[in-house]
């Protein structure tokens, strides 16, 4: 069975974040009723907030009674110190989603969003051990290690197989995205970064691996990502399968990196004989940030809240190659690609129009 999707309820579980605001933008521009929910109780224009916290089961149910969605579109995740953690936590909160939705046997596809992790395993074992050749393919085998994306998807094979609906995976690379006050951006620390440079005179330094600098690497467009899930959801050919998804194209960070840094004005460096990274090299630029919103007036005077060095550090720090597959997707009628170039600038601009930087 298809979803309708000019008659539909979904239900946007992490509405705040990168993925989860765009998958609610587009599913408001395709007509859909829209329900969000986050910890915080906020949501996007034209989306109806649910504030709830995924470790609540009691507290789940009662905030999502009567919502009654058809779509449920999954992007939440927290992360954890420890791998075992990550899995009670992250399980868990799929775990305790769904049985507070299954009282309203409303519920025709569930989309959940993981990551690569699938296939370089988790952040104890990251990148270690055997792994498949890249490009990733989704047939591959799950690795013979603890993974709370393999939790996830469990909790929700159980919840389909249980109550009927059909499902979808969606396994994305790196996120290029625009969304206020998540730090999990590549697009939105690079951005930062430049300012910071260029208000301190310093060169644009790549902070990562001589592998990420040279090798082939590729990226996923969040609008993108929401496209295919709506995708997945409306098409029998995506029930019940996981899918990569990347933006079709593949790069070079030594090949990028000179326009970006063009892009702002700055002088640019390469890699050079270990990582520089953004964590050090950023660390105290509290006060420069500050100065920086104070000048062009922008909406966030807090650093934390536009940045995450770890985050663009994990990502551009790799000693391996890491390429995606999405002949699977292709196959199955998902068509949709992003120029990676295109997608990078146009989320900095929209960042620098809504005074998010500079």
């Amino acid at each position: 069975m298809t979803v309708d999707s000019n008659r539909g309820r979904a239900l946007v579980v992490g509405v705040t974040g990168i993925v989860g605001q765009a998958v609610a933008r587009s599913l408001l521009a395709d007509g859909w009723e829209t329900y969000g929910l986050s910890r915080s109780g906020s949501a996007v224009d034209g989306v109806t907030a649910v504030k709830a916290d995924l470790g609540d089961p009691n507290g789940l149910s009662r905030a999502l009674d009567g919502v009654a969605p058809e779509l449920v579109a999954i992007t939440a995740w927290t992360r954890k110190d420890t791998e075992a953690e990550n899995i009670a936590v992250n399980g868990g909160a799929v775990r305790n989603l769904l049985a507070a939705l299954e009282p309203s046997k409303s519920t025709r596809h569930v989309a959940l969003m993981t990551g690569l992790k699938h296939y370089l395993g988790p952040f104890e074992a990251y990148a270690t051990g055997e792994m498949p050749d890249t490009p990733f393919h989704e047939e591959e085998p799950r690795l013979d290690a603890p993974n709370f994306y393999y939790a996830q998807e469990d909790e929700l094979f159980s919840s389909a197989e249980r109550n009927g609906f059909t499902w979808s995976v969606h396994r994305a690379h790196t996120v290029f995205g625009y969304a206020t006050g998540n730090a999990m951006n590549m697009v939105a620390t690079l951005c930062a970064y430049a300012a910071i440079c260029r208000k301190r005179g310093l060169p644009f330094v790549f902070p990562g691996s001589e592998t990420q600098w040279n090798g082939v690497t590729d990226v996923t467009d969040a609008e993108l990502l929401a496209e295919q899930i709506l995708w997945a959801a409306s098409n029998d050919a995506g029930h019940d399968q996981a899918f990569n998804i990347a933006n079709g194209d593949a790069f070079r960070w030594r090949w990028l990196w000179p326009q970006v840094a063009d892009h702002f004005g700055l002088e640019w460096e390469g890699f050079s004989g270990e990582p520089r990274t953004l964590e050090k090299a950023m660390e105290g630029t509290e006060g420069t940030w500050r100065e920086i919103a104070g000048e062009h007036g922008l909406v966030e005077s807090d650093l934390s809240r536009v940045a995450s060095w770890w985050h663009t550090d994990g990502d551009l720090g790799r000693n391996i190659e890491v390429l995606t597959d999405m002949n699977k997707s292709r196959k199955a009628g998902f068509t949709g690609t992003r120029d990676t170039r295109d997608s990078f600038f146009d989320y900095a601009e929209r960042y620098r129009a809504a005074r998010v930087t500079p």
